[in-house]
């Protein structure tokens, strides 16, 4: 797993302090005054935090650290939570082209649009989006609701066509969910 940065910005005390006890951190440290802050690339940086004295407008995933004195160990144990709670949203989304899935919220969105989702709706969205190959209504009665393929039943096509018709509603898009003749897709 890559280290984390943190972005020590316009602060050098904070920076000297970190850097003689890097070794005892787990995460990097990379100290940038004013200038440079503009020049950053932060496409380029992954999982990185920004420690400052003030606000940096525009951004994200901050530490603002303006109540004095400080203690080291609590500003450690500050960075090292906010890394974890950066770490839990990561993971919490899952990636569906021109959507995000958040887990935590069961919402689907795109830029502009956003759409909640029943827990039933998020699972089947999961299990699609899994899948490499189109996944039939018996395996997704299976997989999904647990139900004995052998069922005469319709809540497979129930569910998606209730999704597809939410998902349509909001965003327009008619193509999300795919239907083969081998099974459901998403596309």
């Amino acid at each position: 797993m890559n280290k984390q940065n943190l972005i020590i910005y316009d602060f050098i005390e904070l920076f000297s302090i970190l850097n003689e006890i890097k070794n005892n951190l787990n995460f990097n440290l990379l100290n940038v005054s004013k200038k440079e802050f503009d020049e950053l690339k932060f496409d380029h940086l992954n999982n990185f935090l920004i420690i400052a004295k003030k606000k940096v407008p525009n951004l994200n995933n901050q530490i603002i650290l303006n109540n004095y004195p400080l203690k080291i160990s609590k500003i450690i144990e500050t960075i090292n939570i906010n890394f974890l709670k950066n770490r839990f949203v990561e993971q919490s989304e899952i990636d569906l082209g021109f959507y995000k899935l958040n887990l935590n919220s069961r919402k689907i969105f795109d830029d502009k649009n956003e759409l909640n989702l029943t827990e039933k709706e998020a699972d089947i969205i999961i299990f699609l989006k899994k899948s490499e190959n189109p996944v039939s209504i018996d395996k997704l009665q299976t997989e999904v609701w647990g139900h004995s393929s052998k069922l005469e039943t319709h809540t497979v096509e129930t569910h998606i066509y209730r999704l597809r018709k939410k998902i349509s509603n909001k965003f327009n898009n008619n193509n999300f969910i795919q239907s083969t003749k081998f099974g459901y897709n998403i596309k």
